[in-house]
């Protein structure tokens, strides 16, 4: 009833966000194309106190984690809104990033968080190609359309190439974590080589801010009537009649292998 009387001040209210999954375009992926109407009415109902997001993504690629976390960060801007992040399993590469975004990260006792790092991974079938009987026939125009191709021996200039793709990837998220993370991380530290913290370990070395959960920690920053209002994405038709299973399945298969590396 309070909220229906004029000039009644009303209890702070705090948009929360979940970005569960791995970070890419396909299958149900954390995606800017997918996420920007959920961002963009949060940010937009009412005049909100603070937005709150939560975490749990073991990464993907980094363009939509650049695109998902400029936009968090245009409109927190723009509307002079406080982002606070809540990890929960892992915030690890792209989930980091998406992590950064906010004002303040707070992480469980046991929440995994880091691997500032960037991965390229492939297969190599020559051998046993060779070993089968089958050859490869390729033809190209333009000498690397056939780049790092796995059914061919891996060559030295390949992997070079490989490397000089990966190092300002690399530089890139670097430099969005100093720039956002700038007077909170340990200088001491070696941050950026992909390691993983748990926890507290990643609080001293100024990758996140505290120990926290959601609802006590923002009753405890906004006060006990503080509102926490739930915005997420609205699923299309397919995905509510599960027509988008082939799709769904490989995405599924892709994101297995992410939470794999934290054994998850």
């Amino acid at each position: 009833m309070k909220n229906l009387i004029p000039f009644m001040p009303k209890p702070p209210m705090v948009p929360v966000i979940r970005l569960q999954g791995a970070i890419g375009t396909g299958g149900r992926s954390l995606s800017d194309a997918a996420l920007a109407p959920v961002i963009e009415r949060a940010f937009s109902r009412g005049k909100p106190a603070a937005l709150a997001l939560v975490v749990n993504s073991p990464g993907g690629s980094p363009v939509q984690s650049s695109l998902i976390a400029a936009r968090i960060r245009r409109l927190a801007d723009e509307k002079n809104v406080p982002v606070h992040c809540f990890v929960e399993d892992v915030a690890a590469s792209g989930g980091y990033w998406l992590a950064v975004a906010a004002d303040k990260i707070w992480v469980d006792a046991s929440s995994l968080v880091g691997s500032i790092g960037v991965i390229y991974a492939s297969f190599g079938f020559h051998e046993l190609m060779q070993k089968n009987g089958v050859e490869r026939r390729v033809h190209t125009a333009g000498k690397s359309k056939s780049f790092a191709d796995p059914f061919k021996p891996e060559r030295p200039e390949d992997v070079a190439r490989i490397h000089a793709m990966l190092a300002p990837l690399h530089e890139n998220f670097i430099a969005h974590v100093k720039a956002r993370r700038a007077g909170r991380l340990n200088p001491d530290a070696d941050l950026f080589n992909a390691d993983i913290w748990v926890g507290q370990a990643s609080v001293d070395l100024g990758l996140t801010d505290g120990i926290g959960h959601l609802v006590p920690k923002m009753k405890e920053i906004y006060g006990d009537k503080v509102r926490l209002v739930p915005f997420g994405q609205r699923r299309g038709l397919l995905q509510r009649f599960g027509l988008d299973l082939a799709d769904t399945v490989m995405g599924t298969v892709e994101e297995r292998a992410l939470w794999a590396r934290y054994g998850l």
